[in-house]
């Protein structure tokens, strides 16, 4: 069973950082793409950063300049450095990763359960 868990979120005050991190667990043979999504109440879930394989990234553009995705591949862990937070980041932050389990399998889209930032004014 592969699995992908966040850690990270909390309370925050406008301008302050957080830094989320998503680590996978399991059979694990290959990880793809990587990324963080985001829910705000009474929205849908957005993308905020993704990192493929070979470390391009791709930013929101509500998020440029201020966030930051990274990798560390021999832990299998994402990593998403906030800065400069708003209170517009509120949302719970939703890690997903395409995981192949074998050689022979393809990639699975594996999601975590989510953390929640909260960002006061």
């Amino acid at each position: 069973q592969v699995q992908v868990v966040e850690s990270g979120g909390g309370l925050v005050q406008a301008g302050g950082s957080l830094r989320l991190s998503c680590a996978a667990s399991g059979h694990i043979f290959s990880i793809n793409d990587m990324g963080w999504y985001r829910q705000a109440p009474g929205k849908q879930r957005e993308l905020v950063a993704a990192i493929t394989s070979d470390g391009s990234t791709n930013y929101a553009d509500s998020v440029k300049g201020r966030f930051t995705i990274s990798t560390d591949n021999a832990k299998n862990t994402v990593y998403l450095q906030m800065n400069s937070l708003l209170p517009e980041d509120t949302a719970v932050y939703y890690c997903n990763a395409a995981i192949s389990g074998s050689y022979s399998e393809g990639y699975l889209e594996v999601w975590g359960q989510g953390t929640l930032v909260n960002v006061s004014s």
